[in-house]
């Protein structure tokens, strides 16, 4: 449990508020915990891409890059499928920049799955909401600089560029 909220007070805002609100305090506590030990943090927003464009999505990623020699990628979209499971991955280009071309690797020659690529998957709840997070040992670089998440089947849907 962070050190900045007791297990009584997420408790108390899970239970009587939305399981969402709770998520979100106990990142807030993440952030300034992680932002307290030199960390960088990169986050945008999600956009659609025109395989997506028929579905109302919205949501948000981020990267954080601790001084430890981490990587935390967090992906939250709303406005999915339900019950269903996405792909999502760190990319080497920006959203604009052929549909976020090529997944970023730690190793250009290594393979195409973790851990040498980030892989912050999800399946969506009830309501269509999805949350994924990873944390990989290795500090990203400057090419991994977005997030795209992909349908079952693999056409990108959506992306967020990391500023």
């Amino acid at each position: 449990m962070s050190r900045f909220m007791s297990e009584s007070a997420v408790r108390r805002v899970v239970v009587g508020g939305s399981a969402a609100v709770g998520v979100a305090l106990i990142g807030l506590a993440l952030v300034s915990s992680v932002m307290a030990t030199g960390a960088t943090i990169t986050r945008g927003e999600l956009s659609s891409f025109a395989a997506g464009a028929g579905l109302d999505l919205s949501g948000h990623a981020q990267m954080v890059r601790t001084a430890g020699g981490k990587t935390i990628v967090s992906v939250h979209v709303e406005g999915l499928a339900p019950n269903t499971t996405y792909g999502s991955h760190v990319h080497q280009q920006a959203c604009a920049v052929g549909d976020a071309d090529g997944h970023y690797k730690f190793d250009l020659s290594g393979p195409a799955e973790p851990p040498n690529e980030i892989w912050p998957g999800f399946t969506t709840n009830a309501a269509g909401v999805g949350n994924g997070s990873v944390a990989v040992d290795g500090t990203a670089g400057s090419a991994a600089v977005s997030v795209v998440v992909h349908a079952p089947g693999g056409a990108k849907i959506a992306c967020a560029d990391l500023r």
